[in-house]
C-alpha cells in the first residue's frame, strides 16, 4: 500500500474532523477514556519502544533532549489521568456564546467551533503526542504531528494505539449481543450462534442484523481514523509548511531554532514560543526558607522543560547574606550559579553568565542583583520571552503590582515556576505553551484550540439596501445556553 502523502494526510484529517464533529459529546469522550485505558494496559510495549529510542539517541543528542525523550510508568499513568480530565470537561463544540436579535425574527448566534486542521511539530518529548491527540479529539480538530527521529518508535507506538482506539470505539455494536432481556427471542437466537448462555459475548459489526432494532448509537465512520496523522519523515515538513490552503494552524514544540525556521517558512499561523527564559524576582520582604525552597524546585524538578528557571533577580535589600545562603542551596542541589553583570562585581566566586539573555535547559542558572521591583520588572521585559515569571514576596502590595505590570503568559507569586503546564491548571494537558498574543497565551487546551463561527437563522429576509429593515441589535440573555441543548444536539453540543 502506498504511503500517503502529506497532502493527503491534510485532506483526511480535515475529513475525519467533519465526522468527529457530528459525534455526541459523550461519543468523543468514550474514545478518550478508551485511549486513556489503553495506555495503561500497554505501558510495557510503550516503555519498551521507547527504551529502544533511548537507547539509540545516547550519545547523539543533548541531554536536555534525552531527559525529555524518557518515558516512565509514573508519566505514562499521569498521561492517562491527563486524558481522562479533558473528557470530563465540558463540551467545548457548539457552545452557544452571544445571542442577538438583529431585525425582527432573524436572530445571529456566534457559538464555538474547532479551528481545523493542526499541525503540531515537536521534538523529543513522545509524551506530547497522546496528549496532544485527545486535545484534538475534544476540540474536533483534525491533527497532523511531527515528532522528532529521536523518538521513532515511541511515537509510533502511541500513534498505533491511539488509531486503533478510534476505530474501535467508533463501531456500531449490535446490543443483543449483550442484553437478552433487551431482544426479542427471534433476536436473539438468530444473532449468535456459539455463546454462553449465562455470559454472551459482546460482538461488533460493521453493519447489525436487520432484525436488530437496538444498537448502540456509535457508528462506523469511514476514514474516521484519519483524524490524527503521523508524518515519519522530515523531508515532509516542508511540503506541509506549504499547505495554507488545508492547514489551520501550526504550533511548533522545541528549540528556538525549530521555532524560528517554521515562522520564516510558511503562511500558515504560526502559535507557540520560541524560548522559555522564565525569571523568579526575591523581593526584599521575600521569606528564606521558602525562596531557597522555590528557587530550587524551579530548578532542579526538570531542568529541561520551558517552564523551568533560568535566571533568579534578588532584591538588593534582601541582602548579600541571604543571596549567599540561596546559592549554597543552589550548588547543594548541583545547580551552576551563574552572575549576571552586577553580581559578578559582588560576588566574585560565581562564573560569568555568558549572555543576559539564555536558556539553559540544564541545571545551570544566572543570579543577578536589581535595585527594586521596578529595575525587576525592565529587566524580564527587556530580556526575558514572555513565559512564566514568579516573584516570591511577604508583601502583598508589591506582589499584586508584579503580576499586573508584568506582561508574560503566567504570571505567579510565591509558587514555583513548574506550575506553568497544562496538567498542573486543570487543561488534562496542552499543546504547548503559547508567548504569542494572538491567539492564545499561556498553557493550550482545549479552549485554545476553538474559534468561534456565526449562524442566522431568519424567514426570508433581503436586505434590498437595507430598505424597510429595522434594525435592532437587541442582545437576547443566553446564560448557562449551550447550542446543543438549544437545538437538540445539531451542532454538536452535549448530548
Amino acid at each position: 500500500m502506498p504511503t500517503a502523502t502529506p497532502k493527503e494526510l491534510a485532506v483526511a484529517a480535515r475529513e475525519a474532523a467533519r465526522e468527529v464533529n457530528a459525534l455526541s459529546s459523550s461519543k468523543r469522550t468514550r474514545i478518550l477514556y478508551a485511549i486513556a485505558d489503553a495506555i495503561e494496559s500497554n505501558e510495557k510495549a510503550i516503555l519498551d519502544a521507547n527504551a529502544e529510542d533511548i537507547a539509540a539517541s545516547k550519545g547523539k543528542i543533548a541531554d536536555s533532549l534525552l531527559q525529555r525523550l524518557i518515558l516512565k510508568p509514573a508519566k505514562l499513568s499521569q498521561l492517562a489521568d491527563g486524558i481522562r480530565a479533558i473528557a470530563q470537561q465540558e463540551e467545548p463544540i457548539g457552545r452557544l456564546l452571544s445571542r442577538t436579535e438583529l431585525a425582527d425574527g432573524l436572530v445571529l448566534d456566534k457559538v464555538t467551533s474547532p479551528i481545523g486542521v493542526l499541525l503540531i511539530i515537536f521534538e523529543a518529548r513522545p509524551d506530547a503526542l497522546p496528549q496532544i491527540a485527545a486535545l484534538a479529539i475534544r476540540s474536533g480538530n483534525g491533527l497532523l504531528l511531527k515528532g522528532g527521529k529521536e523518538a521513532t518508535k515511541s511515537n509510533a507506538m502511541l500513534h498505533g494505539i491511539i488509531v486503533d482506539c478510534i476505530k474501535k470505539e467508533t463501531v456500531r455494536r449490535c446490543c443483543c449481543f449483550r442484553d437478552r432481556a433487551r431482544c426479542s427471542p427471534a433476536c436473539w437466537s438468530a444473532c449468535s450462534p456459539a455463546r454462553s448462555p449465562a455470559r454472551p459475548p459482546a460482538r461488533s459489526l460493521a453493519r447489525p442484523p436487520a432484525h436488530c432494532s437496538i444498537v448502540d448509537s456509535l457508528i462506523r465512520l469511514q476514514g474516521i481514523e484519519g483524524l490524527i496523522g503521523l508524518i515519519e519523515s522530515r523531508d515532509d515538513i516542508d511540503k506541509l509548511l506549504a499547505l495554507h490552503d488545508t492547514i489551520d494552524l501550526v504550533i511548533p514544540r522545541g528549540s528556538n531554532a525549530l521555532v524560528s525556521y517554521i515562522q520564516g517558512n510558511t503562511k500558515i499561523p504560526v502559535l507557540g514560543h520560541a524560548d522559555g527564559i522564565c525569571h523568579v524576582y526575591v523581593d526584599a520582604s521575600a521569606d528564606q526558607a521558602m525562596v531557597d525552597r522555590l528557587v530550587v524546585d524551579s530548578k532542579v524538578d526538570y531542568p529541561a522543560a520551558c517552564n523551568a528557571v533560568e535566571k533568579v533577580l534578588v532584591d538588593e535589600k534582601w541582602g548579600l547574606k541571604k543571596t549567599n545562603t540561596l546559592i549554597a542551596a543552589l550548588q547543594k542541589a548541583g545547580v551552576t550559579v551563574h552572575a549576571g553583570p552586577r553580581a559578578a562585581k559582588e560576588i566574585s566566586s560565581l562564573p560569568a553568565a555568558a549572555s543576559v539573555r539564555i536558556e539553559y535547559s540544564s541545571l545551570d542558572v544566572t543570579l543577578e542583583i536589581v535595585k527594586d521591583m521596578d529595575e525587576a520588572i525592565e529587566h524580564i521585559h527587556a530580556n526575558g520571552s514572555g513565559h512564566t515569571e514568579c516573584i516570591i514576596a511577604e508583601d502583598a502590595k508589591v506582589a499584586e503590582a508584579f503580576l499586573q505590570k508584568v506582561d508574560s503568559a503566567c504570571v505567579m507569586w510565591n509558587a514555583s515556576t513548574r506550575f506553568s503546564d497544562g496538567y498542573r491548571f486543570g487543561l488534562g494537558a496542552e499543546v504547548g505553551i503559547s508567548t504569542s498574543r494572538i491567539h492564545a497565551r499561556g498553557p493550550v487546551g482545549v479552549e485554545g484550540l476553538m474559534t468561534t463561527r456565526f449562524l442566522l437563522r431568519g424567514h426570508g429576509q433581503v436586505v434590498a439596501k437595507d430598505t424597510g429593515v429595522k434594525y435592532t441589535h437587541r442582545k437576547v440573555d443566553v446564560s448557562g445556553g449551550v447550542l446543543g441543548k438549544l437545538f437538540g444536539g445539531c451542532f454538536g453540543g452535549a448530548q
